[in-house]
């Protein structure tokens, strides 16, 4: 049987200790590619796993539905403190379970229902919740997306970028309510200064869903929304390298109404364990060593985006500028798909996600592109030259997909490659 440090943990449910320990070599012997993922440190795990998920605490700190609650707001309170301290923010909340329920308590404490809210289109490379039928959202808001530049082949402006233009002649025929700025699946900075200039020239309210690149930001390898926008949402586990879970920033003014939406609006009890590990994370972030990170990760998703397109990937919007990179797979083979390419990646121990592109012809199921990041890899230690060598792996693999030997070989590379950089080599039971 495969052993990992969480048999120490768990010492009478050999089924669910035998699962987290196919997980951990799951995760340790093949390579972390999904954009929306990385490695937590030890002290994010262990503040997951602590104590505090005992303890039920309805409310706010000073304000609380049950006794005893004592340790419990000194641990939110530092929580808030050094995410705001962190980010340069009036206001933190970090009681949101996930980044859908933080931006649909944004929604209800800020506006009324149907209300018009301009959000990015989901092919495009927005989230579910700016505006997808498919979320619970558009029943109760009204969305008009705006989209992306179409694409050119002139290389100097390769287009895909977002379309101010057509953003800013939205807002003045649709008037909305809210402005959403950020992304999920968008590989360029986003300046939030023409947001906020188009938010004012309409009377609109600028929310930044910052998903994606909060550890960026944190990090300084990315321009902060929080000086323009009102709202600022944010998951944890993404580049901030937290744990799962979401947070909000806010302006003062919007404090109370975004406090009321979160609890009691929407949840119950907050995952307390899960807001210490927070806290740990927030204190990561704030050291310099988060920086040179953060820069890493960005430089290796540019070594990475220029190997990939060497071996004829086309990247969307021809470059990246943060953490990940979206491939159009149709010019390096019009017949593959985004699924077949991460069910096929899968089996080698490349995990990625399959992912629309802008306008893309297949469905969301399908797809015609895949999305890749850097950040867990780069927490890994990995730099420019393993990124060169994990773009060859893709290559063989989807030129070989047919062949059971060729994807077994970069199987046993993938797997050989991240046994010199495991995460948690250092992790005691």
């Amino acid at each position: 049987m495969v052993s990992s440090p969480f048999d120490a943990w768990i010492t009478n449910d050999s089924e669910v200790t035998s699962l987290l320990a196919q997980e951990w070599e799951r995760e340790t012997t093949t390579l972390q590619l999904i954009a929306s993922e990385n490695f937590t440190s030890p002290g994010v795990m262990a503040a997951t796993g602590s104590i505090l998920t005992n303890k039920y605490s309805e409310g706010y700190p000073g304000r609380r539905f049950y006794g005893g609650n004592q340790v419990v707001d000194e641990i939110e309170d530092l929580a808030r403190r050094r995410l705001t301290a962190l980010f340069g923010a009036d206001h933190a909340n970090v009681q949101p379970h996930a980044g859908a329920s933080a931006n649909v308590a944004v929604y209800t404490g800020l506006l009324n229902p149907g209300d018009t809210i301009l959000g990015l289109r989901l092919d495009q490379g927005g989230h579910l919740t700016h505006g997808s039928p498919a979320s619970l959202t558009s029943t109760f808001w009204n969305f008009v997306s705006y989209g992306l530049t179409p694409r050119s082949d002139d290389p100097a402006n390769p287009g895909e970028l977002i379309d101010f233009e057509n953003l800013r002649e939205l807002a003045l025929k649709h008037r909305p309510k809210l402005i959403i700025g950020g992304a999920t699946a968008y590989a360029r900075e986003i300046d939030p200064v023409p947001f906020r200039e188009i938010a004012d020239e309409v009377g609109a309210l600028l929310m930044f869903d910052s998903a994606h690149v909060a550890g960026l930001i944190a990090g300084g390898s990315h321009p902060s929304p929080v000086p323009y926008a009102d709202v600022v949402t944010f998951t944890t586990h993404k580049t901030l390298r937290g744990p799962r879970g979401a947070a909000i920033l806010c302006r003062e003014e919007h404090a109370k109404k975004i406090d009321s939406a979160v609890f009691p609006g929407m949840q119950g009890g907050p995952l307390e364990h899960a807001i210490a590990a927070r806290a740990v994370a927030f204190k990561e972030a704030a050291q310099p060593e988060f920086a040179t990170y953060t820069q890493q990760i960005v430089t290796n998703a540019k070594a990475f985006g220029a190997s990939l397109e060497s071996k004829g990937f086309r990247m969307v919007s021809g470059g990246t500028e943060n953490h990940m990179v979206l491939l159009d797979l149709r010019e390096y083979d019009a017949e593959l798909t985004g699924k077949v390419a991460q069910e096929v990646l899968d089996r080698a121990g490349i995990t990625t996600n399959r992912n629309q592109i802008p306008d893309d012809p297949r469905s969301p199921f399908i797809t015609s592109g895949i999305r890749v990041g850097t950040a867990a890899q780069t927490t890994a230690g990995m730099k420019e030259a393993e990124f060169a060598q994990i773009a060859d792996f893709i290559d063989r693999v989807l030129r070989g997909r047919d062949n059971e030997t060729v994807v077994a070989s970069v199987r046993e590379e993938v797997a050989a490659l991240c046994g010199q950089f495991n995460p948690y080599a250092n992790f005691t039971k």
